[in-house]
């Protein structure tokens, strides 16, 4: 029967992990995470589960006859911030993953 208590330990880890990951998870979405673009004239903020809670523009780049810079800066703001967020993520999360086999992971 020592086979089932491997299983038994096994299962264990596995239950332990799994509460681990679900709590780094749940502090990774609680976190911000700021993109800017162009010294700050754009600034996006974002939780951790890639929600936008707000974003910034400085009104020294309003220009009403050339909306397309301040339409090109949002995005590279928000590019921004989602970068950190997948890297945040990774960080804290790709420990899991690693070598376990699990396709998209």
């Amino acid at each position: 029967m020592r086979g089932m208590g491997d299983m038994q330990g096994m299962m264990k880890k596995m239950q332990k992990m799994q509460k681990n990951m679900e709590s780094e998870q749940a502090t990774l979405n609680e976190k911000e995470f700021t993109g800017t673009a162009n010294s700050d004239l754009v600034t996006v903020i974002f939780t951790g589960d890639k929600k936008c809670k707000n974003v910034s523009i400085k009104e020294e780049i309003v220009d009403p006859e050339d909306v397309e810079i301040i339409e090109d800066l949002v995005l590279l703001a928000i590019n921004d911030a989602l970068e950190k967020i997948d890297s945040e993520t990774e960080k804290m999360m790709g420990k899991y993953s690693k070598g376990m086999g699990l396709p998209g992971m």
